[in-house]
């Protein structure tokens, strides 16, 4: 690759997965890619289905693999099955396996090796598989971002799992693990989102301290803002928890929220998730008697969650761990008071943004959005501080800046 200038790099960002409306992954490449050419650069995305929605001003290059998480096995055909990385995909989901980002580093791989004249810098957004280090060992620029240790799911969905079957599949559907714990430890540059992952990274992946450089999420402070033209309802929680995965907390909520129902009578909670039918979170549901005071939003687009986020009271992470948190500063951008566990980076994104409690403790949650609910000073306290944080520390334009500092010393060291 040839040195150029800061200004003006060509960057390729890497993407095995990238639902656009949904998940991490995809609003990461679509903010992080639109703010780069925004500062000049030329971004050219990579990614397996499902693609992002990127901006105009962005190239996509789709690199299609058997998406067998959107369409039945019985649905392949043996023309698709000739391919070798297909095969693969198809035999990992038949046995209950996860080895997208192992077959897309290999097609990631392939095709920027085929066009890395075209790029001063590669961005991997946690793939974190054998095709990606086979670039770095070539002598390409290689940057990779990690949110979070994967393992750290792992262990929170082991806690879960009742019997030997469930944890047998838990650990089989996380087996990729090995090969992002042996690929992160070899690589050179790796971003992360917060201290407390890095923290993780180099506890779990083994990674060296030296290795790691922290540039946190950013939030689109234009779309999530406060909605003064919108009412707000005074007893309408919010949070954005998915309902099946436990380190989210949703758990610790209801049961938060059921003790605040007590002396609560008109209190409700929108949710921003959708659950599994019959699964665990309707039955706690059940079980509290909470049914009639819970309500689901699915499939909810960033304009419908800034205006529930506006007519809403308070907004609570309950999360047991997060890498990050982009919930947490998108509440607070979005000018609501937020109550927000301790979890993981939560203490560290959202500092003086919100009120802080230790997570999984029902209890102390309870009593937090309690003070929020009752001190109407409290409440506009908290929104004055969470949106100055958002802007001043979260914003799309000060991250990509960082980011493009990265790619600098990245390209200086090859």
């Amino acid at each position: 690759m040839d040195q150029r200038p800061e200004r003006g790099l060509r960057i390729a960002l890497l993407g095995y997965r990238s639902a656009p409306f949904s998940g991490g992954q995809g609003v990461y490449l679509r903010y992080l890619s639109q703010s780069l050419t925004a500062l000049g650069h030329e971004v050219t995305v990579i990614s397996g289905p499902p693609y992002p929605d990127l901006a105009d001003t962005v190239r996509l290059i789709k690199l299609p693999s058997l998406d067998l998480y959107a369409r039945d096995l019985g649905s392949v055909t043996r023309t698709e099955l000739r391919d070798p990385l297909n095969r693969r995909e198809w035999i990992s989901k038949l046995s209950g396996g996860f080895v997208e980002p192992w077959t897309f580093g290999e097609r990631a791989r392939d095709w920027i090796l085929t066009h890395a004249q075209h790029f001063d810098v590669i961005h991997d957004n946690q793939t974190l598989a054998d095709g990606i280090l086979d670039l770095q060992q070539a002598g390409l620029p290689v940057v990779t971002t990690i949110h979070h240790p994967i393992s750290r799911d792992l262990n929170m969905a082991l806690a879960g799992a009742s019997g030997w079957r469930a944890r047998l599949l838990v650990r089989r559907w996380h087996s990729f693990l090995t090969m992002q714990a042996r690929v992160a430890a070899q690589l050179n540059h790796i971003v992360t989102v917060s201290s407390a992952s890095a923290a993780d990274i180099a506890t779990d992946f083994g990674v060296l301290p030296s290795a790691i450089q922290v540039i946190p999420n950013g939030v689109d402070t234009e779309l999530f803002r406060a909605l003064p033209d919108v009412t707000r309802k005074s007893a309408q929680l919010i949070a954005t928890a998915s309902a099946d995965a436990p380190l989210k907390g949703l758990a610790v909520l209801l049961h938060a929220f059921k003790l605040l129902s007590a002396d609560r009578p008109a209190l409700q909670l929108v949710l921003i998730a959708s659950p599994k039918p019959g699964g665990d979170t309707e039955a706690l549901i059940s079980q509290l008697q909470l049914g009639d005071r819970i309500h689901f939003v699915g499939g909810a687009s960033h304009a419908d969650i800034v205006r529930l986020y506006a007519e809403s009271t308070v907004a609570v992470v309950p999360s047991l761990y997060e890498g990050f948190g982009l919930p947490a500063v998108e509440a607070m951008a979005s000018g609501i008071p937020l109550v927000s566990s301790d979890g993981g980076a939560l203490a560290e994104v959202v500092g003086d943004g919100g009120l802080l409690v230790s997570a999984g403790d029902a209890k102390a949650l309870a009593e937090a959005v309690d003070v929020v609910l009752s001190d109407a000073d409290v409440a506009a306290e908290l929104i004055n501080r969470g949106q100055h944080r958002a802007h001043r520390t979260f914003s799309w334009s000060v991250c990509a800046r960082q980011m493009v500092e990265q790619y600098q010393r990245c390209i200086d060291s090859c």
